[in-house]
């Protein structure tokens, strides 16, 4: 659709019939005018994801990339399965790391529950330079149940498309197979060169709904908290 054949966001907003016990005539405006910006929001959204979904064709794969999971080796293809999109995520746990990174755990958990939904779509698993059987000890520890994880021993996919070949640190990219072809789609790009002042160049919209439940509550993500990895 069309912005021209859309609503004004303020008119769609001064339509909704929401009130809640005591609020004053003060609240009530500021959460209309708000209402319109969530609206418009959420048309950013979708105009974004649009623009997204019209990419030219990305880069050739052509390396063989193998990859070990809980089943044996397995390379860049068998991960699709039955799809046409793969989204490979390169989480920081490599065999010098002694902790899974904080945030990478949030991420992952929260995935976790969301795999068999996932999984009717697009192919999805998680990847790092440690062995599998570490990677397995460490899915047991997490308590993850669906998600897929993969070793890259050799670290060629994680030199081409994360950083440098022992690179531990995160990554997030999608693949799509056409005709037998299989071309890099999309990844986050920027790092703190593209970041707003007193903000992390984190991606819009976040993968990570803590932060989106954060962002709904007064104190928001706050200025000196992360995630743990224990409570």
């Amino acid at each position: 659709m069309q912005d021209a054949e859309l609503k004004p966001a303020g008119e769609l907003a001064r339509l909704a019939p929401v009130h809640f016990p005591n609020e004053s005539s003060a609240y009530r405006k500021a959460r209309t005018e708000l209402l319109a910006e969530e609206i418009e929001l959420r048309r950013h959204i979708a105009r974004v994801a649009a623009q997204r979904r019209a990419l030219p064709p990305g880069g050739e794969v052509t390396t063989d990339y193998r990859f070990v999971g809980i089943d044996g080796e397995v390379g860049l293809a068998d991960l699709f399965g039955p799809h046409d999109t793969l989204v490979l995520y390169s989480f920081m746990y490599g065999p010098a790391r002694e902790n899974l990174c904080p945030m990478c755990s949030a991420t992952m958990s929260s995935w976790d529950g969301e795999v068999p939904h996932i999984a009717q779509r697009v192919g999805f698993a998680m990847v790092a330079r440690s062995p599998i059987e570490r990677l397995s000890r460490l899915a047991e520890a997490r308590g993850w149940r669906h998600l897929k994880l993969y070793s890259d021993p050799s670290g060629d996919y994680t030199a081409d498309y994360v950083g440098e070949r022992d690179a531990d640190m995160p990554a997030y990219n999608v693949f799509s197979r056409r005709s037998g072809t299989i071309r890099h789609f999309w990844a986050p790009e920027g790092g703190m060169e593209v970041a707003d002042p007193g903000q992390d160049p984190h991606m819009a919209p976040d993968l990570n709904p803590l932060w989106i439940i954060l962002d709904t509550t007064p104190g928001g993500r706050g200025t000196d908290w992360y995630p743990s990895l224990r409570y």
